[in-house]
């Protein structure tokens, strides 16, 4: 019996409980167990429950053990378990002695209550009293199987074969159950031994249905599931629905959608749980047609309520606009909202990208309207939508509503909370949140490294990466994805590659999502070919893959690359998504590339219908004006579906600074203080259109107003990594250890460039100096721009062998560019430069932008 607790158990005898009821009782009695009945055939439970105890005061108990019984069994199906032990209780006080099927019932009330203990307890008392049947065995195991004891189960069928008994197709079916699981799926293959030769593998629904889920979740088994499936001599739509739900929960939605049709086309006819399936099914692979027809159908059927959240889910992934009015009229005319459909519905506004305050507000409302309460998933959107938010001070007052909810505790919930303050950048809330989970999982942890990687903190990063190892979580995808964003954000490629050779370690150099970031890792911190030669080797790309490579490529500035890979992507037949056209007219803009650009920008909605959105339009602005066609760029901005916002307007005026057009430098600067008043960028870039045309008083006027509203302009800053540590520097630094020696290697370099041709550009200094310092102060300020003093400390401080990898902040300036250039050649040495929009590869002279940036 294995860990059986043995706890006393006894049902009352007729001899101890007499009846005291006068000689005409036995009418009377036969009456109870009729108006008990007829409550219950009504659908009455409660009246039945009531009748009950009315009658027992009056001394008046049913005769007939099939009454309690059927009573039992309604409790269980209503799942009103508090109920169902009242009739035992009424069951105890009466003068029946329960036969099998009463035990049974007792038993699978306990099971599905959750009281292993009191389940175990009838069962030993059927084996004292020699009542125990097949279905008694196989109820106790599907307690067993149902309370987190799968061995048990197993160890109790065991027995049951030892004592000479016949397994039946109930005792196979919850045994198999018991066998669903990664540690005893070896089991099951035993098990399945035995049904062959009995002749139940093919001839029972039940047993079928187990031995499919075995596989899939005992051994994510796909295969063999189908072998049994085609095997099954009798299919029905629960088997059919089994079949379905399982291909969706191992990420095959296209196999779900062709069993689906496979199983109309056989003459089924689809539930609400079919449907269900397949709606997240068409969510999955974002097909809205297949979606609309299906629920087309689900009204017809008068399924369309059963199916309400899924339908509310499916219209929220699919929408192709961004728009989520279907979703909304979908839950508007559902007759009852449950907690599930108000957390679909705000969901789906928390994941359509900006329409997070719109998922607060319902939330809001949920809560206003108090019908339904919110449950963990709730408050996780909410959270996650504040996180989106960046709002803090939000996030604070949900929690609020969690803590009063008993919620706060969840780990869904409390991990939401974490990644809320890790997104809006307050590390010490996260951590207070982290540290206040009495059970830390994978999640937990992984959200909170996410943060120390996001906050650059790459020691606290690490280690909880040993953490993680040390308790034996099992580092996820998840882990290495945010420790490679995190050190691609500084460009740290050695502790990249570090990372790199422990994906190797752990057996995840073919993990599809962990080589996505590694591509990423590599591309942004300057070695694309690295980044090349994984992407290569990925048996398995998915769309990020393709993109991620794409986008690598673009930032390069290898616009013929980009465009050869995306043509690559087409011939694999995997669909483009919004990122992926963000790359593609980005590298156009790169090179200048016009028509192709704008091939690209109408093939988006013709050929994928794919909705521009304003990332789109900023980058085919962004290509007008590198070609200097600001008259076009202007009149594109004009004819766009919706308002251009900052980003649009603020690529437009550096144009106009570029160009040195002050008329429609000074539109494009209103636009943007229109939008935002405290934009400093507006004023910064038409504070230098003026000084590039001499206009100093309206240049002084533009500064004067940025110090008025308290702007400050974002300080230009370039680091470079050496050994394991990061070394920044800023204009004029003289904060560094080797100061001297920078700017020994910084004069020198300027003295060989000069001699080699190069002119320093002073036009670039928008500042209005004495004349008779104007020259060489200009100079001086031009050689302390910090990507000059980090490329000096570079090739002084690492190998000859590698190239000197600087980072900068901000746009690199047309001086420095052009000194890089003759640097490499005075030096012999390669420099990669990554700015803010892109890499510049310099070599021999010659960088890989063409001097097109």
């Amino acid at each position: 019996m294995g860990t059986m607790a043995m706890i006393s158990f006894s049902l009352p005898s007729p001899a101890k409980l007499p009846i005291t009821s006068p000689p005409s009782v036995p009418n009377r009695i036969n009456i109870a167990d009729r108006l008990i009945l007829r409550h219950l055939n009504a659908g009455d439970l409660r009246g039945a429950i009531s009748s009950l105890d009315l009658m027992a005061r009056d001394g008046i108990r049913p005769t007939d053990s099939a009454t309690f019984s059927t009573l039992l069994k309604s409790c269980i199906r209503a799942r009103d378990f508090r109920l169902g032990k009242l009739v035992h209780s009424r069951l105890a006080e009466s003068d029946i002695e329960p036969d099998s099927v009463l035990y049974n019932s007792l038993i699978s009330l306990y099971s599905k209550s959750g009281d292993l203990a009191r389940a175990e307890d009838v069962f030993e008392t059927m084996g004292r009293i020699g009542k125990r049947d097949n279905v008694s065995w196989s109820a106790m195991m599907a307690c067993y199987g149902n309370n987190g004891k799968e061995l048990d189960a197993i160890k109790l069928f065991v027995g049951f074969l030892e004592l000479g008994l016949v397994p039946n197709d109930y005792c196979y079916t919850a045994v198999i159950r018991a066998c669903s699981n990664p540690e005893n799926v070896a089991v099951g293959r035993v098990i399945l031994g035995f049904l062959m030769k009995t002749g139940y593998f093919e001839s029972d629904v039940c047993v079928g249905c187990s031995l499919i889920d075995m596989f899939v979740k005992g051994e994510n088994n796909l295969e063999n599931a189908y072998k049994v499936f085609d095997q099954m001599s009798e299919l029905n739509v629960v088997t059919w629905t089994l079949m379905i739900t399982r291909c969706m929960q191992m990420g095959f939605p296209n196999e779900a959608v062709r069993l689906f049709l496979e199983m109309v086309l056989s003459g089924f006819e689809a539930d609400k749980f079919t449907l269900s399936s397949v709606f997240s099914a068409c969510a999955e692979l974002e097909n809205l047609s297949l979606g609309k027809q299906l629920h087309s159908w689900a009204i017809r059927s008068g399924m369309a309520d059963d199916v309400g959240c899924s339908l509310v889910d499916m219209y929220a992934k699919c929408s192709m606009d961004g728009s989520l009015d279907d979703c909304r009229k979908v839950f508007d005319r559902m007759e009852d909202h449950s907690v599930m459909s108000w957390t679909a519905l705000i969901t789906g506004y928390m994941q359509s990208g900006d329409l997070d305050t719109e998922a607060i507000k319902l939330f809001c409302e949920m809560l206003d309207q108090g019908r339904v309460q919110p449950n963990h998933f709730t408050f996780s959107s909410a959270f996650k939508a504040c996180g989106n938010l960046s709002d803090p001070r939000l996030g604070k007052q949900v929690l609020g509503h969690a803590f009063k909810r008993g919620l706060a505790s969840n780990n869904s919930v409390a991990n939401s909370v974490i990644s809320m303050f890790v997104k809006s950048d307050m590390m010490e809330d996260a951590r207070r949140a982290f540290e206040s989970l009495s059970e830390k999982n994978l999640v937990s942890y992984n959200t909170f490294l996410d943060g120390a990687c996001r906050s650059l903190d790459f020691e606290e990063a690490f280690e909880l990466f040993h953490e993680i190892a040390e308790r034996e979580f099992g580092v996820s995808a998840f882990t290495f994805a945010s420790l490679l964003s995190g050190v691609a954000s500084v460009g740290s490629i050695r502790k990249g590659e570090q990372i790199h050779s422990q994906v190797v370690k752990l057996g995840l150099s073919c993990n599809q999502p962990v080589c996505n970031a590694l591509i990423s890792m590599y591309s942004k911190c300057g070695s694309i070919d690295t980044a090349s030669r994984v992407f290569n080797l990925m048996e398995d790309r998915n769309v990020i893959s393709w993109t991620s490579m794409i986008t690598g490529f673009a930032k390069h500035g290898f616009a013929k690359r980009v465009l050869e890979t995306f043509n690559q992507m087409m011939e694999a037949v995997v669909k483009p998504n919004e990122v992926t056209y963000v790359a593609i007219l980005s590298a156009c803009s790169h090179v200048g590339l016009v028509a192709e650009g704008w091939r690209h920008f109408k093939s988006m909605y013709e050929d994928h219908k794919i909705k521009p959105k304003m990332e789109h339009y900023a980058c085919m602005v962004d290509l007008l004006c590198r070609s200097g066609l600001l008259t076009d760029a202007f009149e594109f901005i004009n004819t766009m579906p919706f308002q251009a916002d900052v980003l649009v307007w603020r690529t437009f005026l550096g144009a106009c600074r570029v160009h040195s057009n002050t008329e429609l430098g000074e539109i494009a600067s209103r636009k943007i203080l229109e939008l935002d008043p405290n934009e400093p960028a507006a004023y910064i870039q038409l504070s230098n259109i003026y000084a590039s045309t001499g206009k100093w008083e309206e240049s002084a006027e533009m500064r004067k107003k940025m110090k008025e509203r308290n702007l400050v302009k974002e300080g230009g800053c370039s680091w470079i990594e050496v050994g394991d540590k990061v070394h920044k520097f800023y204009v004029g630094d003289t904060s560094h250890p080797n100061t001297h020696h920078i700017y020994n290697e910084l004069d020198r370099l300027i003295r060989e460039i000069k001699r080699c041709g190069y002119v320093p550009d002073t036009d670039l200094v928008l500042h209005k100096l004495e004349e008779e310092d104007d020259v060489v102060e200009k100079e001086r300020l031009l050689f302390q721009h910090s990507e000059k003093i980090a490329v000096a400390f570079g090739l002084i401080s690492t190998s000859k062998s590698r190239p000197v990898r600087v980072f900068k902040n901000l746009r690199v300036c047309g001086d420095c560019h052009n000194a890089m250039k003759y640097i490499t050649v005075v030096s012999g040495r390669e420099i990669v430069l990554r700015d803010l929009n892109r890499f510049h590869h310099f070599k021999d002279g010659k960088c890989s932008c063409n001097d097109y940036w």
